[in-house]
């Protein structure tokens, strides 16, 4: 059972709260994250930096600046 835990993100000048869980697949990990409903999920690249990979279920767009912020804040949780 995987652990359930808040990101932090500062966006346009307020501190949000996104629930998140990391999910294992054997030696690698995602991050999956909650936007109001859509699925962000987090993985690393090749570089070691996370990139975002958006659910194509999605039935909205969500806001790049936005999707940035929490990939910003995870890095920076994680260093």
């Amino acid at each position: 059972m995987e652990e359930i835990f808040e990101i932090p993100v500062l966006y346009k000048g307020k501190e949000l709260y996104f629930p998140a869980e990391v999910i294992r697949y054997g030696y690698v990990h995602r991050i999956l994250i909650n936007v109001d409903g859509q699925l962000i999920y987090l993985e690393k690249d090749e570089e070691g930096n996370y990139r975002a990979i958006v659910d194509d279920k999605n039935t909205k767009e969500l806001d790049r600046v936005l999707v940035q912020a929490i990939v910003l804040s995870v890095e920076a949780l994680l260093k």
